[in-house]
Formats: C-alpha cells, structure tokens, sequence
C-alpha cells in the first residue's frame, strides 16, 4: 500500500468507496466458507476445518478494526460485513448438519427468523432497513463461531468434555439468536410506522 502525506484522509474513507482493505478482508471471509464446506464433506479433514473457521472468526474482527483504523468504512462494508457472517453460519449450521454433527432443528432455529426477517426487511424497506447490528446480535455470532469449530474440533478428537463445552456456548447463541431476532424485528417494524406516520398539522404540537 503506498504511503499518503501525513493529516491526507484516505480515499477510501468516503462512504462510497467500494474497494478498501477492510472489504477486502470481508472478502477472504466469504471465500473461507466454500473452502470449509469441502473440507468438512470432502476429506472430512476436521482440523482444518477447524482452522479455518477460526481464521474466519479472526477476519470478523480484524475488518471492524481495520475499516476503524484506517478511516475506511463504507456504505458496502456495512451491508457486506453482516452479509459475509450470516453466509457463513448458515453455510457452516448446513455442512455440518449433512455432516451428522449438528441436529436439523439448530439449523431450522436459526434459518427461520432469518427467512422471517428477510422477508420482513424486503417487504417494508425493498432492501436494507438500515437498522445496526446489536451488541447482543454480535454477542449471539461470536458465540456461534466458538461453539461451532469447538464441536468439530470435539469431533476431532472424539472428547466429550469439549463436546459439552461447544454445547454451552451453542445453546447460548440459539437462546440469545431468539432474542435477537424478536429485538430486531420490532426496531424494523417501529422504523416502518415511523416513515407512515402522517406528518403533524400546521399550528399543532408543543408551544
């Protein structure tokens, strides 16, 4: 990357911009997802499996860190960043289940209220309702990236004590995934009553 005068704001800083490292990474995260699926189905390599899981987990962070740092957040990255999680978890819930290692409800517990909430989010707002992530929706995706290549890294290496331990940490994202999504879909449906409200005669109001 080439150096810029000292106090210059970077290009990419501008909400449009498309190309920045931190959607570069994001990027890489989406590309990490296909490449866990044929290691999980193809050679049931489990170890890497588990790795890159958490070098997908690590990118989560590191783009939020990179786009703060470098004054490059953007209009995409916002709606990609989401995007590459939601893709991944689902692509992951789904491998495993074919996989035998997960059981069908988690993944239709998960898949349900994002069918729902998409739906929703089409319907209302053509598109992206422009509602931020919540710190419990981030709290609910960090612990299904532990748990989940923590129950793979069980199967691995066949412990029942790691087993559990995956099993907190994924009974805990489904719980606060519910919770999420009951958040979420009210702040989606309060924005919509809020853009119809009928706007207030003149002369009315507060003096």
């Amino acid at each position: 990357m080439s150096s810029m005068p000292a106090g210059s704001k970077t290009p990419a800083g501008n909400p449009g911009a498309i190309v920045t490292v931190p959607n570069v990474i994001t990027v890489v995260r989406f590309l990490g997802t296909p490449l866990f699926v044929w290691l999980v189905l193809g050679p049931r390599d489990y170890g890497w499996g588990v790795f890159v899981l958490a070098m997908m987990g690590c990118t989560d962070w590191i783009d939020g860190f990179v786009a703060r740092k470098l004054n490059q957040t953007s209009k995409l990255g916002r709606i990609l960043d989401p995007l590459a999680d939601r893709v991944a978890l689902v692509a992951v819930t789904i491998t495993l289940v074919i996989a035998g290692i997960l059981p069908l409800w988690l993944l239709l517990l998960l898949l349900i209220p994002d069918v729902v909430l998409l739906a929703a989010t089409l319907y209302y707002f053509r598109g992206d309702a422009g509602l931020k992530v919540t710190l419990l929706g981030k709290a609910r995706t960090a612990a299904l990236m532990v748990g989940t290549p923590m129950l793979l890294l069980a199967k691995a290496l066949d412990s029942d004590f790691t087993t559990v331990l995956a099993w907190v940490f994924l009974g805990s994202a489904m719980g606060m995934h519910v919770v999420a999504f009951t958040q979420y879909f009210r702040r989606l449906l309060a924005k919509h009553r809020d853009i119809h409200l009928p706007a207030a005669p003149p002369g009315t109001g507060s003096p």
